[in-house]
C-alpha cells in the first residue's frame, strides 16, 4: 500500500498547481485591463463637430493670439490671396 499517503501528490505538483493558478489570475487581470483600457480609448476617441478652419481663419487667430505680428500677417496674408510678397496688398489702403 504504498503511495497512499498524502494522495499521491509530490512536491512538483504542488508548485504546478501554484503556478497554473497564478497563470489563470494574471490572465483575468490582463483581460479585465485591456477590456477597460479600450473601452476609455473608444469613449474618449468619440468625434466631436467638426469645424474646417481656412488658412485665412488659422491666420487670423495666429495674429490675434499674438504669434505673428501685422508685417508678417500681411505678408501671410499676400502669399495665401496668390500675390508675390513684394507686392502692396489690394484690400489695404495705400499710405500717401
Amino acid at each position: 500500500m504504498m503511495g497512499w499517503y498524502n494522495d499521491g501528490w509530490g512536491g512538483g505538483s504542488w508548485i504546478a498547481m501554484t503556478l497554473m493558478t497564478f497563470f489563470w489570475v494574471a490572465l483575468i487581470v490582463l483581460a479585465a485591463w485591456a477590456g477597460i483600457h479600450f473601452l476609455r480609448a473608444d469613449s474618449s476617441a468619440k468625434p466631436g463637430p467638426q469645424t474646417s478652419l481656412t488658412p485665412r481663419a488659422i491666420l487670423d487667430q495666429r495674429l490675434a493670439a499674438g504669434e505673428i505680428d501685422a508685417e508678417q500677417y500681411a505678408q501671410l496674408r499676400r502669399i495665401l490671396d496668390g500675390q508675390s510678397v513684394g507686392s502692396t496688398p489690394t484690400d489695404t489702403p495705400a499710405h500717401p
